[in-house]
């Protein structure tokens, strides 16, 4: 199946409606019936303000990054894309096309799924 392969970085501390960003992406994707999505937190990064930041015990939590991304069709990213910008909420994302399936569906699986032969 052709699609997208959606990316987004997030701040750890970012709220967005009193929610953790992160949290509220997963949320508002499951909402909307896109099948599945992951969120990661960084061990050490920096972005587009040239900050380094890493993970140590006494740093406080809040500045790494948490990506979170989504393997989606061309209408879910569409959707999930046009709810971002509705939401004005300011993050960083990478589209990226993607062919994707699944390995020996099982009876719960849409047949829309199967791998490409």
């Amino acid at each position: 199946m052709q699609g997208s392969y959606l990316r987004f970085y997030v701040r750890e501390g970012q709220r967005h409606h009193h929610q953790l960003a992160w949290e509220w992406l997963l949320e508002q994707a499951n909402m909307l019936g896109i099948r599945g999505g992951s969120a990661f937190k960084a061990m050490a990064g920096f972005g587009r303000h040239r900050t380094l930041h890493e993970a140590q015990f006494f740093e406080l939590a809040g500045d790494l990054a948490i990506e979170v991304e989504f393997i989606v069709t061309t209408d879910e990213a569409n959707r999930l894309l046009a709810l971002l910008h509705r939401e004005k909420i300011q993050l960083f994302y990478a589209h990226i096309p993607a062919r994707f399936g699944v390995i020996n569906l099982d009876a719960t699986d849409p047949p829309t799924l199967a791998e490409d032969p």
